[in-house]
């Protein structure tokens, strides 16, 4: 088989907390973009997501798959997540894809995750072909493997849940979300082909599922039955004969793009600044150069310097403050919030580490970075509560407050 080449990837999610994804694509030329959604609570290493997405991209796919919000290797807390949530997730891994590559013209969902490419179809008008494999008719259908806990989640607002040995702590809104999702409306005006697979002997999501999705669904529309699959196609053979028939299927429907297979820019993006003395008009004035950008650095008169541009710490501050702006900023409008304007005032000083009541340090000096975010726009509590939240997660922040591995040599 051609081999193929993992890039990670990495993208912002609906709650503002980083998702990871691997992008799958092949040595030689991308035919197409595909966009993979794995079954619930499962992530993007399951042996059927893996197993596809890799034998997709041995035919010439590029398939990004990644863990959903609070799964896997993803950031966030899954009991705060719903079907609506892996939704958002999926477009905004697909606006990840259109930015740094090229929008995905496929969407393959396997079992709940094909209930989600369904209703993020709609939402993406590039795509052009739907896949769902052993997938349920409604979401509503996942409440069966919570049972008997949906009665102690309707009383107390929540409940742990062992599912496939693992404890997961659903909350009463995820019920409540998937009780109001009607896969049949997202069918009617899916706007793309939709290929069904569906295994006859499937034990967790009936055959049913797979008639109620083909019936609902207009033409172009195929089915074909998985015979001898498992719900989560734990043979290789299972797997594989998915890729080979799904490849086959979705080539007459999606266009050929011939795109290089080189990794994405974002995932292999490195950050680069040259730093040289000028020597005048003072001995700490540099210059700072990063791609085609130009810049001063210099210290202040009283500091020794000619005060021609921000002092190394306050290039630190302009960082965190582009970083947290930019990072409200795209939220705020994914979400459609009336954010009007951000403004960040940052400042920088040495303090007593005993000023600190959560610094593991208490004695000597400590850096405090103080942060003044301005919000303007008809926001409520709760909308400015969360964007507080969300500049908390900017990337730069999260930098600043993880270990940093630092390498310095002479050359």
């Amino acid at each position: 088989m051609t081999s193929t080449r993992s890039e990670k990837w990495e993208f912002m999610g609906s709650q503002g907390y980083r998702l990871a994804g691997l992008l799958e694509h092949p040595a030689g030329e991308v035919k197409a973009v595909a966009l993979f959604a794995h079954c619930f609570t499962c992530s993007k290493d399951i042996f059927a997501a893996a197993r596809i997405s890799r034998g997709l991209a041995a035919r010439g796919f590029a398939v990004l798959r990644f863990d959903f919000t609070g799964l896997g290797a993803s950031d966030g807390d899954f009991a705060n997540t719903n079907f609506s949530s892996n939704v958002e997730d999926l477009v905004l891994a697909a606006q990840s894809l259109q930015e740094h590559l090229q929008a995905p013209a496929l969407l393959v969902g396997h079992s709940l995750g094909g209930a989600a490419v369904i209703a993020a179809a709609r939402q993406l008008p590039s795509t052009k072909a739907v896949v769902t494999i052993n997938a349920p008719h409604e979401p509503a259908h996942v409440e069966q493997l919570l049972q008997p806990a949906t009665a102690e989640i309707e009383a107390r607002g929540e409940a742990t849940v062992s599912l496939a040995g693992r404890p997961f702590r659903i909350k009463k809104q995820f019920l409540e979300d998937i009780e109001g999702q009607r896969i049949d409306d997202h069918l009617k005006h899916l706007g793309a082909a939709l290929l069904v697979l569906h295994s006859p002997q499937d034990e967790t999501v009936g055959i049913d599922n797979a008639r109620k999705i083909y019936e609902a669904a207009r033409h172009p529309k195929s089915f074909i039955a998985l015979d001898g699959a498992d719900h989560l196609l734990r043979r290789r053979e299972d797997a594989e004969y998915v890729a080979d028939v799904l490849s086959a299927w979705a080539s007459r429907y999606l266009p050929v793009v011939a795109l290089d297979a080189r990794p994405p820019a974002k995932s292999t993006h490195v950050a680069r600044a040259h730093v040289r003395e000028l020597h005048q008009p003072s001995k700490l004035t540099l210059a700072i150069e990063s791609g085609r950008h130009v810049f001063h650095a210099d210290e202040p008169l009283e500091m020794g310097g000619a005060d021609l541009g921000p002092s190394p710490y306050e290039l630190l501050l302009m960082a965190l403050g582009a970083c947290t702006t930019m990072t409200v900023r795209l939220y705020a409008d994914h979400k459609k919030f009336p954010l009007e304007e951000i403004q960040v005032e940052l400042t920088h000083e040495k303090v007593d580490a005993s000023e600190c009541p959560d610094c593991e340090t208490k004695t000597g000096k400590i850096d405090k970075i103080e942060r003044k975010i301005r919000l303007s726009g008809d926001l409520t509590e709760e909308q400015r509560n969360r964007l507080l939240e969300i500049a908390n997660k900017c990337p730069v922040h999260r930098t600043l407050h993880s270990e940093i591995w630092e390498v310095s040599t002479l050359v």
